[in-house]
């Protein structure tokens, strides 16, 4: 029988990465995440493996680049400003297709900010905050339990496509503590797959790299990591939903969406017909599923703690903007259930 334990959604992430066959941690301390890094600093040497404090974010990503291309499995752990920090090589990894985990515990912004629970670093995850057209993969938990299933499988989705995963969480998140079931350990099976940089004795050397000068190759390069996207949103788009007709459907994600659960949950006891979109993957993001969902409901009501960054994928996906309502709460903060409650009742007016 599986054994539950209490933990910290930070340390929880780090352990479901080391049973998930983590070999090279790189990271910088920043809060609130600080916890992963602490955990992996005392971890990782007891299972022998890599863990570097690198001298800044920049020096970071750029390590687990390098370390990535060896083909082991590698990950960076950050808050938003940090993560800002590593656009740049992150755009680097989507071009040279070298697979990774990074989570973003985010905090309150824009700048330094405060240290407060976050949703404002949504665009920056799905549209890419680095240079030229590429993809994250992005996933959005919203219990410390999902933290953990979803960074424990993180890995594969990574290497199955050799494309940067993101693990988007928030403050709130990193900071709770919950029951969890841990997975087991595993490891990488070592294979061959022809990219990875494993010397050149013998044979001519691999290159890993996203510089691309000759004519027409980086043209032909993006159209591939388009393609590569397309088949990513056929087959790995992940959401939660409640089948019905709904005179509220409230759209949220990670901590926003949690709350709204309680929220709901109060309204239903009333006899309030409401329910609940919640994208999991929030990139690519549930477009059909969603317009699908909000055909049958009468109003729809997007929940962010942020200005409504999420609000302009639910606009794309229901594309009848009299029917959507929004309310945000950016600068670190949080709602209270009752304030969703509010808000869904003066939608039902």
């Amino acid at each position: 029988m599986a054994e539950k334990l209490l933990m910290k959604g930070n340390e929880a992430i780090a352990e479901a990465a080391l049973r998930a066959g983590l070999k090279g941690y790189f990271g910088y301390p920043i809060t609130p995440q600080n916890e992963i890094t602490a955990y992996m600093s005392a971890r990782m040497p007891e299972l022998e493996r890599a863990f570097v404090q690198a001298e800044s974010e920049v020096a970071a990503i750029n390590m687990v680049y390098g370390a990535a291309s060896t083909g082991e499995r590698c990950m960076t752990t950050s808050s938003s400003p940090g993560i800002a920090l590593m656009q740049e090589g992150i755009s680097y990894m989507c071009g040279a297709e070298v697979p990774a985990v990074i989570v973003n515990i985010t905090r309150g912004g824009p700048g330094l900010g405060n240290i407060g629970p976050s949703q404002c670093d949504y665009n920056q995850a799905s549209r890419g905050g680095g240079n030229g057209d590429y993809d994250l993969i992005v996933y959005a938990p919203h219990t410390v339990q999902e933290a953990v299933d979803l960074t424990y499988r993180s890995f594969e989705i990574s290497e199955k496509y050799r494309n940067p995963v993101m693990i988007l969480g928030d403050g709130a998140l990193g900071q709770m503590a919950e029951t969890v079931i841990l997975p087991d350990f595993k490891e990488k099976e070592k294979s061959d797959e022809g990219w990875e940089l494993t010397g050149a004795k013998g044979r001519s050397p691999r290159s890993v790299k996203s510089l691309r000068l000759a004519e027409g190759t980086l043209l032909e390069h993006n159209l591939h990591l388009e393609e590569k996207f397309k088949l990513i949103s056929r087959n790995e788009i992940e959401y939660s939903y409640e089948e019905g007709a709904y005179d509220v459907l409230v759209v949220a994600f990670g901590t926003a969406a949690r709350v709204a659960k309680t929220s709901l949950k109060n309204l239903k006891e009333q006899g309030h017909n409401v329910g609940l979109f919640r994208p999991v993957t929030v990139h690519p993001f549930p477009y059909g599923e969603l317009k699908k969902a909000a055909s049958k409901s009468k109003k729809i009501l997007v929940v962010e703690m942020n200005r409504g960054q999420m609000l302009f994928d639910v606009r794309l996906s229901v594309q009848n903007d009299e029917k959507i309502d929004f309310t945000g709460k950016p600068g670190g903060e949080t709602f209270s259930p009752e304030e969703i409650e509010n808000k869904i009742l003066s939608s039902l007016k």
